[in-house]
């Protein structure tokens, strides 16, 4: 991590204030240098005096700036600088003119006889009794933020939490921390649990304190989401309340059923099990369950014959449908609801196709998604239609607290009658919210994926609770296509999904597994392979055609260490690759690199058109490294994107990723360590899903116990939800109320 820097100095020139978030561009006389200065720091005002903590940073147009994490303001003092800060027009109601009249008069004492002798301001030309008292009021509310980000910054806390704060409770902000800090953990501005605490111990707020109870519960919720959880069962989240808070269990309840009446939590009952939600996942997957149930009931089967019609494309195709591709083909058009499932070779993509044709032939308007900016491009290649990620189709957009939101919604839908969404498993329970919310009734809506591979890396488990509630129109393609037969990838995917150990002993085909007992071994075998051996034997390029897939990131064969071994095989330092270094590892000139997180804000450039967004899974090449200028570009399949170095944390090596990030993406050659230091990992769909990334070639290395072991273990991975429930109640006519 970047050292942190003290810098103290009297603000010079504001240049760019922010007022929803905070954000502020300003010019900092430190000692008579002048500094520009970036952050969410607040309204500040020339003159004002600032200690600030941070790092100096490199912006790729303006050049080397300090962005600050904290501010210590202090009162203007000295003659020269409160007659800057009042002439500023800081303070409604005072100008130069009067600025210089009260510092003539109060001199340095200026400001403490605004904020606390305001009878006093009469004695200057020009100020009534009214006029004083409204002067006086202005200045302690401009400094109210000024004490907030003081008092917070006492405990570590940014700036930006302070501006949140503000903008939320106002002058009472401090009042309502220092009683109870935890509610900087909600209300937007989202602190996370552990600081609170901190802050709570200084502060001698007691264990027992509502406040903290709640916080914690809803802290344990929102961490089971990230691990896919849209809820938790009461008995299991009570029991794990308890180990967190140290409370009686009277507390733990007494406080969940004030909260479920305020609607923070929801409490809903499965099979006579309660489970607990945080009421953004129980609206999301309730509002689906209806608007699901809603669809079902609009688009019955109205029993028209598309035989004719699928003829008719087969002949235009030169193809022949098998049964179930016909089936698909026929309900798509006459219900205009379908989840379309299948595993490799079974023809996916080709039934897609003829959907799509025969849609648009009726003059409707198909607009084809994907969650991923590489599961878009993927299907857009297959079907040679153009698609866009779910965020793209939405439209990105901020609110005034600059949280995300979308553009399209119920009252700003879609302009299409046909939606199909690809790679179905990827998608996450709010994100099919938004996306259902955005919808037209009278849209259709076509869901193709295959439910074997692994859930989506956001909360829930949509496609497969849709397919196992057995209240939705599903088609289940199982034969595979006698060319995709000739490819042991397809068939041992086949197999692995059945729980039949796959054929790991042929040499002559697409699929080989590679014999090695020692993590060493293992890991310069993956090396070699990706460096030299494919290379010479099939042509492949190491960066753009080879990719190894790993079950974890830890461990000699996990990601990291991996992709450090792999960088020094396939692009070692050169005297003319330019490097940079990041938070923990050094990129380089030619590298291959993955995005970690969604960043809509990031310019890029593709054959003269410019756009913003470079999203999480995206994998791209390093082009370029300015060293002086502490910046980098990459290459993301034709979008170039300029880096600057404090960016670089949104950025890892790719030579080896995840299974999890692999989702929706297809490489030429796939290598697959396989040698324990997993077992939590160890399961069936997370070898299919990397299996069925391979289109020509896969390697896997390790041990064949490892693979029996996975092939053995169907546990999967098991996630709280209550969506197939919910489906199923509405499919009944049983509303999907929660409970009190």
């Amino acid at each position: 991590m970047t050292d942190q820097i003290k810098l103290e100095g009297t603000v010079e020139n504001v240049l760019f204030c922010n007022e929803e978030n905070g954000y502020i561009v300003l010019e900092l006389d430190a000692g008579g240098e002048l500094i520009t200065v970036v952050g969410e720091l607040g309204q500040i005002e020339e003159g004002e005096q600032l200690v600030l903590t941070g790092s100096y940073v490199t912006h790729q147009k303006f050049g080397e700036q300090f962005r600050a994490q904290i501010c210590e303001r202090k009162m203007p003092s000295g003659e020269t600088a409160i007659i800057k800060y009042l002439s500023s027009g800081a303070v409604k109601g005072v100008g130069p003119t009067l600025a210089k009249r009260l510092t003539e008069r109060f001199g340095g004492e200026t400001l403490k006889v605004i904020e606390n002798s305001p009878e006093l301001l009469t004695e200057v030309k020009g100020i009534t009794a009214k006029k004083a008292e409204e002067i006086s009021r202005e200045f302690k509310r401009i400094f109210g933020i000024r004490t907030l980000m003081i008092f917070l910054s006492g405990f570590g806390v940014a700036p930006s939490f302070a501006v949140a704060a503000w903008k939320r409770w106002g002058q009472f902000a401090v009042e309502m921390i220092r009683s109870d800090p935890y509610v900087m953990c909600g209300c937007g501005i989202e602190l996370g649990f552990s600081k609170a605490e901190e802050m709570a111990r200084g502060l001698d707020i007691p264990p027992e304190s509502p406040g903290r109870i709640r916080a914690g519960i809803t802290y344990i919720l929102s961490e089971n989401a990230m691990n896919g959880h849209t809820c938790l069962p009461l008995d299991r989240l009570t029991q794990t309340a308890l180990t967190l808070l140290g409370v009686e269990k009277t507390l733990i309840d007494e406080n969940i059923s004030l909260a479920c009446e305020d609607d923070t939590f929801v409490i809903y009952e499965k099979k006579g099990r309660k489970f607990l939600f945080l009421s953004d996942y129980f609206t999301a997957e309730q509002y689906i369950s209806t608007r699901l149930a809603m669809m079902r009931d609009c688009f019955k089967d109205t029993g028209a014959d598309s035989t004719k019609l699928i003829d008719i494309e087969e002949k235009t195709r030169t193809i022949t449908y098998a049964e179930k591709q016909r089936e698909a083909i026929s309900l798509a058009l006459s219900k205009g609801f379908l989840i379309l499932t299948g595993g490799p070779g079974t023809g996916k993509t080709t039934t897609l196709k003829a959907i799509i044709s025969l849609y648009e032939q009726r003059g409707m308007k198909v607009f084809i998604t994907a969650p991923t900016g590489r599961a878009a491009k993927r299907v857009s290649d297959l079907t040679g239609y153009p698609a866009k990620t779910i965020h793209r189709l939405l439209e990105v957009m901020y609110d005034t607290s600059g949280k995300l939101r979308f553009k399209h919604n119920e009252k700003d839908p879609l302009s299409c009658d046909v939606i199909i969404i690809d790679e179905m498993s990827m998608v996450d329970t709010l994100l099919f919210e938004a996306l259902l919310r955005a919808m037209k009734l009278s849209c259709r809506l076509i869901m193709v994926g295959d439910s074997d591979q692994l859930p989506s890396v956001g909360a829930g488990n949509i496609l497969g609770d849709m397919i196992s509630s057995g209240k939705l129109t599903v088609v289940a393609l199982t034969e595979i296509f006698r060319q995709a037969r000739q490819s042991l990838i397809v068939t041992n995917a086949h197999r692995i999904v059945k729980g039949e150990m796959p054929e790991l002993t042929r040499t002559d085909s697409d699929f080989f597994c590679m014999k090695r007992l020692k993590t060493d071994e293992a890991a310069e075998t993956v090396a070699d392979l990706c460096a030299a051996r494919l290379p010479a034997a099939y042509g492949y390029s190491s960066i753009e055609d080879i990719q190894v897939l790993c079950p974890s990131r830890k461990g000699i064969l996990g990601t990291a260490e991996l992709n450090s071994r792999l960088q020094q095989r396939i692009n070692p330092p050169e005297k003319s690759k330019h490097e940079l270094k990041g938070p923990v590892c050094i990129f380089r000139e030619g590298d291959k690199v993955m995005q970690t997180r969604n960043n809509y804000d990031i310019v890029w450039e593709k054959s003269g058109e410019s756009g913003t967004g470079i999203f999480n899974g995206d994998i791209g090449i390093i082009i370029s490294v300015k060293p002086a200028a502490r910046t980098l570009v990459i290459d993301f399949e034709g979008r170039t994107a300029e880096y600057t170095s404090e960016m670089t944390d949104q950025i890892e090596l790719a030579y080896a990723i995840t299974v999890h990030k692999s989702q929706g993406s297809e490489f030429p050659a796939v290598v697959i360590p396989l040698l324990g230091g997993f077992d939590k990992l160890c399961y069936r769909n997370l070898l299919y899903t990397a299996v069925t990334r391979a289109k020509k070639l896969l390697i896997i290395v390790g041990s064949k116990d490892i693979v029996t072991k996975m092939v053995e273990n169907n546990r999967r991975t098991n996630r709280y939800t209550c969506l197939k429930e919910m489906i199923i109640n509405e499919a009944e006519g049983v509303p999907s109320d929660g409970i009190s």
